[in-house]
């Protein structure tokens, strides 16, 4: 069955690709009405009042709802409770919903919704970070005395004498945008109030656990009357936590009003409008080096535009801080970095989670410096990656895992011809149109929630009587194909027929909580406890068939259906010792969990073993740079990462080359049109995000190299395939144009023929 694994294979790709799948939308409930939210066109300003009445007279109108109509919390958080459900004292960002309306049909709802009357002084808005952050500025919550949400720090060293020591020294500001993350299916709740007094929920959302957390508090309820049915997912890419669990608990909270099913549906610009984007960065960043190319000191100042709400500020910025010197050993290391409420649009998760801003900012640093010195950018790599043994920025030595940086920087420069293609960059010299580059960057990765979080998780197995078996895990499939993956690594350790393993929707009512699917932590997180579990069951049917056998349980093995004892050539088959099993009244049943190894944190000097193990990547790609356009054609790209051990090769490659997609949204093409606070381009016709057409040849390479610290062997793909696009991106257009641009997106000028 280990061959199995390797193949690509898919439980729902059938019912995908036939149309059969039910999204949340396709579920039918009988006498269910309608809910919109409303919205008021401010970006900052006190909130005197809402009128509701002549929406509530409106046809079809069942209910208007306001925050006067909460029987439990407003305000909701994953870190900080300041996200209002319902704006009550003051509107704080274009996107605060100010009540919604309940209707027989989702046209009434939205006709009346434009009846509502808000009376809001309006207030001046704080837009840039910087300036939020200085004393005497207005303050976007007043409680809290600060407009700061949180700092960061790493001091290694000591960086004075780190610049004292260096040969050369490069400074250089960065900026990041906002971007979207496009899903394509817009949030959408359902929500159910049972005849039991619970309230079912079901919704595009990819962490029911604080999905069902928010509509507890929303309602005043026990989490016990709250129960969250998992549902395919059309997407999510970390933007469906917060907010989609906002707009579940709106729904729940106007079903438990009106006393029937509600559904709230999002329009897109709607979606755009109130969801949460990946944070801009504005970072301050310095770098000493010796002639001889080792990097002696960095000094780094990131700010992070946080928006109006917490949201997972802090989290983000952790990673950025944690890894802010990329994949290098650098002995003398100052960060400071800071979360900044703004009244701008709220920010929080987005694949990659604060490491394609900084890995963008580094590894255009990188190039910098090696041109600087008069030496090969891939020997400045060389000369100062991490490897077996380094110990890194925050005192954490990576010796416990196979540090495989070398291993893909070599395996992206041979694949791609990465030394005889760099002869051919332009630099913006020559006479020809298409001026070529080739640029190439790489990072490591902090694997799962590390410090930022407590990280274990669930998973169950339930054998039937026929021997067909059921599963379930705490981990969430939000359309990455994380089913397939916990039935694949069940089917190994089990030795069965992956077609005989059904997989269970989860539900908070019957899985442990087990975090949210973020951090790229579905396969090694939920994969280690499905592992856990099939050998607590395995265990249990060896001590049954043992005795069959003629052996030892510890000599008892799994595979093609079968138990076998370690040596001759007696074997059951896996029904038959199920059969054993029931006439001895034993159920066939287990439950695993999977404990991430642990990390520690010391917030003061950033020092701690911040992740139990890392993830090492590569990226390159070609492309060519039109000197009378500025049009930017990609010709090919390749990518090499280390996921310890590949579950699903089919699956692994859709996040490698979905991963690169995106990267190269964010390096070329996609930006939020935020003017005053408010979002300008809210949908995908106006939102650009890349096309096929816009896509290079992509090669995925992937190299295992099986996590001793995983029960599966397994590490973390999601995240790494995303951070790295916009930084190679970046680098080949400065060896084709002879530019080195330093705020994303890189949009060359026509004619500009790289001269920027």
């Amino acid at each position: 069955m280990g061959e199995l694994t390797k193949t690509s294979w898919r439980n729902d790709a059938v019912a995908k690709v036939t149309g059969k799948t039910k999204y949340t939308d396709d579920i039918k409930v009988p006498n269910a009405l309608h809910a919109v939210p409303v919205y008021a066109d401010h970006v900052h300003a006190v909130l005197r009042g809402i009128d509701t009445q002549a929406a509530s007279e409106a046809p079809g109108v069942v209910r208007v709802i306001t925050a006067k109509d909460i029987p439990g919390a407003n305000r909701q958080g994953q870190i900080v409770k300041d996200f209002r459900t319902f704006a009550d004292d003051r509107i704080r960002c274009h996107g605060d919903v100010i009540a919604v309306v309940v209707a027989e049909t989702r046209e009434q709802a939205i006709h009346a919704a434009g009846f509502v009357q808000v009376d809001a002084e309006p207030l001046a808005p704080i837009l840039d970070p910087e300036e939020a952050m200085r004393e005497g500025s207005t303050l976007v919550h007043e409680e809290l005395g600060t407009n700061i949400i949180n700092t960061h720090h790493v001091r290694r060293g000591n960086v004075e004498n780190g610049f004292r020591q260096a040969d050369v020294t490069i400074e250089q500001d960065f900026r990041t945008q906002w971007i979207e993350h496009a899903y394509m299916e817009p949030e959408v709740a359902i929500c159910i109030p049972r005849p039991d007094g619970v309230m079912e929920v079901r919704g595009s959302m990819q962490h029911p656990f604080s999905t069902r957390r928010f509509v507890a508090s929303l309602l005043g309820a026990p989490l016990a009357d709250v129960e969250v049915v998992g549902v395919p997912m059309g997407g999510g890419f970390g933007g469906k936590d917060d907010t989609a669990a906002l707009v579940c608990a709106r729904a729940a909270l106007a079903a438990r009003l009106v006393g029937r099913p509600v559904r709230m549906m999002y329009r897109r610009d709607w979606s755009i409008r109130e969801s949460y984007k990946r944070h801009p960065y504005r970072v301050h960043y310095t770098m000493g080096l010796t002639k001889e190319g080792k990097i002696v000191a960095v000094r780094c100042r990131i700010v992070a535009d946080g928006g109006a709400y917490c949201s997972v500020t802090p989290w983000v910025t952790w990673r950025s801080t944690v890894q802010c010197c990329g994949p290098y050993d650098v002995p003398n290391v100052h960060c400071d970095t800071f979360g900044v409420y703004t009244n701008n649009p709220v920010t929080g998760a987005m694949r990659g989670f604060g490491s394609p801003q900084m890995n963008y900012v580094i590894e255009s640093m990188i190039e910098t410096a090696a041109e600087r010195l008069g030496i090969s950018s891939l020997d400045l790599r060389r000369k100062n990656m991490v490897r077996q043994g380094t110990t890194t920025i925050t005192g954490q030595k990576l010796d416990d895992h196979t540090v495989a940086m070398e291993q893909v920087l070599d395996a992206v420069v041979k694949e791609i011809g990465y030394e005889e293609k760099l002869k051919k960059n332009a630099r913006g010299a020559g006479e020809a149109e298409e001026m070529y580059g080739i640029g190439l960057a790489m990072s490591y990765r902090g694997v799962s929630l590390g410090s930022e979080g407590v990280d274990f998780c669930a998973a169950m197995i339930n054998v039937q009587a026929d021997g067909s078996v059921i599963i379930e895990t705490g981990v969430h499939e939000n359309g990455q194909g994380a089913e397939a993956a916990m039935i694949l690594l069940t089917a190994k350790e089990l030795g069965l027929d992956p077609e005989r393993i059904r997989y269970r929707q989860s539900s908070t009512s019957v899985i442990p909580d087990s975090g949210t699917t973020v951090a790229s932590r579905g396969t090694i997180m939920g994969g280690g406890a499905m592992v856990m579990a099939a050998r607590e069951l395995k265990a249990k049917m060896a001590e049954t068939a043992a005795p069959m056998l003629g052996c030892t349980a510890a000599d008892v093995r799994f595979d093609k259906a079968r138990l076998y004892a370690a040596t001759g050539s007696a074997a059951i088959p896996f029904n038959d010792v199920i059969t054993a099993m029931f006439k001895q009244k034993k159920f066939p049943h287990a439950f695993g969990v999977f404990r991430a190894p642990t990390t520690s944190w010391e917030e003061e000097h950033g020092q701690g073993r911040a992740y139990f193990t890392w993830v090492y990547g590569c990226q390159a790609i070609e492309l060519t740079v039109n000197r009378r356009t500025g049009k930017v054609k990609l010709l090919n790209a390749v990518a090499a990462h280390d996921v310890g051990t590949a579950v699903n090769k089919g699956m692994l490659e859709g996040q490698f080359f979905g991963g690169m997609a995106m990267g190269i949204g964010y390096a070329l093409h996609e930006a939020l049109d935020v003017r005053d606070g408010k979002i300008m381009n809210s949908n995908l016709n106006s939102y650009r995000i890349p096309r096929s057409m816009d896509m290079p040849q992509m090669k995925a390479i992937i190299i295992e190299n099986a996590d001793p610290q995983s029960p599966s062997g397994a590490k973390s793909i999601g995240e790494p395939t995303n951070e790295l696009m916009a930084p190679a991106v970046a680098n080949a257009v400065y060896n084709a144009s002879g530019i080195r641009y330093t705020s994303l997106p890189i949009r060359p000028k026509p004619a500009e023929g790289g001269a920027r």
